[in-house]
């Protein structure tokens, strides 16, 4: 079996393909997660949340393309350990008087959140190649080698069009940040 097939039998409700996903995956995802939550948490958790990853990925199937699967749990497995770790920070008592907001590192990461929901509606409104070819580089970590390969195309054309793909999203933050004064939630 391969990904592929195993993917269209996990979108039909077979838990035999999870199970195979599990067995080829497991110890690259545990892998993953060890090298993240390793040191600062317990065998469990890692358990834990390796056991997660795969629960992400029988709930998220349908969605899901077969272009990439290990890039895909690759990604939710760092996405899935740093929660883990948000989650586990210690809280500590304040009090008031030690208490320092730093508005800037709130306001940039707005901000931060702003810029990625717009690149977000950049890319998707790109024409055909060039989604495509954006989506396999930076959201299945595709190699421009495999892109090129399987979309039948030079790698230096995948490169030309990532290049100027980066240059047309770059100018058009620019645009959006220069006509609303730097306020993405303007437009």
């Amino acid at each position: 079996m391969n990904d592929a097939k195993a993917l269209a039998l996990l979108k039909s409700g077979d838990q035999e393909a999870l199970a195979w996903f599990i067995d080829k995956y497991s110890a690259y995802v545990g892998a993953i997660v060890n090298n993240i939550l390793g040191s600062s948490m317990s065998h469990e958790d890692v358990e834990e949340v390796t056991a997660d990853v795969f629960v992400t990925l029988w709930r998220s199937s349908e969605s899901l393309i077969p272009l990439n699967l290990k890039g895909y749990l690759s990604r939710v497995a760092r996405s899935l350990s740093m929660q883990k770790l948000r989650e586990r920070v210690q809280v500590l008592p304040l009090d008031e008087d030690i208490l320092i907001l730093d508005e800037d590192s709130v306001f940039d990461s707005l901000e931060r959140e702003d810029q990625d929901q717009e690149i977000r509606k950049l890319v998707y409104s790109m024409p055909q190649p060039d989604k495509e070819i954006f989506l396999r580089f930076y959201y299945y970590c595709q190699s421009v080698s495999v892109i090129a390969d399987q979309m039948k195309m030079n790698p230096s054309t995948i490169k030309t069009k990532l290049r100027r793909g980066r240059e047309r999203l770059r100018q058009s933050l620019n645009d959006i940040k220069s006509t609303t004064g730097g306020d993405l939630n303007a437009n």
